[in-house]
């Protein structure tokens, strides 16, 4: 049996917007992500999920290149989520 994905957040954080990006593979999550966290305020956070084993490393990458901060994640057999926070976390 898996168990199920937990959306563990430090106190205070609140998702802004949610991407499912699951089905998809590399490079459409980092680019859908990528899409949306240009549209969003400094601060927001996206939760993605996926399904594309890479974006294990891709998300991560992503952020640290974008100036991003990944907030946390979690995974089971077939599924990440990540927490990811537009601009540097304060």
């Amino acid at each position: 049996m898996t168990t199920p994905i937990t959306d563990h957040l430090p106190d205070g954080v609140t998702v802004t917007e949610t991407l499912d990006c699951s089905g998809l593979l590399c490079p459409l999550p980092v680019y859908k992500a990528a899409l949306v966290l240009g549209r969003l305020d400094d601060g927001d956070v996206l939760r993605l999920v996926t399904t594309d084993p890479g974006a294990l490393e891709d998300i991560p990458a992503m952020t640290r290149q974008r100036g991003d901060t990944l907030l946390a994640f979690d995974k089971d057999d077939t599924t990440q989520v990540f927490f990811v926070r537009k601009g540097v976390a304060s």
